[in-house]
């Protein structure tokens, strides 16, 4: 059984709760499970044209929506960062002593046949074991 683990969760997906369900599976009652979203802020020359309040607006909206989403699922600790996905999911991992994570994939594009791109980038470059949850719908 795992002690700590690690559910990445976009927000407008909806194959968080089923990776939810793994992560509890995999390290039954004794386990810590965070869900954690990374906000991606605007990068290059878009940031030079939005208001600082704009994106703090968006960051916590994804806040609230963060916690909506985790609502009915109780021993979960809800935790949100500003970063690239894939990096910032590896780098949240080894600085919290993640021993597993558990991340959904699903509508892999051509490049990513067998994985979604942030699925596949933790994956390679994780430093603990990673659960991948295929999402069945088409």
């Amino acid at each position: 059984m795992y002690k700590k683990i690690l559910v990445p969760m976009a927000l407008d997906h909806d194959i968080s709760q089923h990776t939810l369900k793994v992560a509890r599976a995999l390290g039954g009652s004794a386990c810590d499970i965070i869900a954690l979203h990374v906000y991606e802020t605007p990068q290059g020359s878009a940031s030079a044209y939005l208001d600082k309040t704009v994106v703090n607006e968006g960051f916590a909206k994804a806040r609230r929506l963060l916690e909506e989403k985790l609502d009915d699922s109780e021993g979960i600790t809800p935790e949100i960062i500003k970063g690239h996905t894939a990096r910032t999911i590896i780098d949240y991992a080894n600085a919290n002593e993640v021993d597993c994570i558990v991340i959904g994939s699903h509508k892999p594009g051509l490049s990513d046949y067998f994985l979604g791109s942030t699925a596949a980038r933790v994956v390679r470059h994780a430093h603990c074991a990673v659960h991948v949850h295929r999402n069945s719908q088409p």
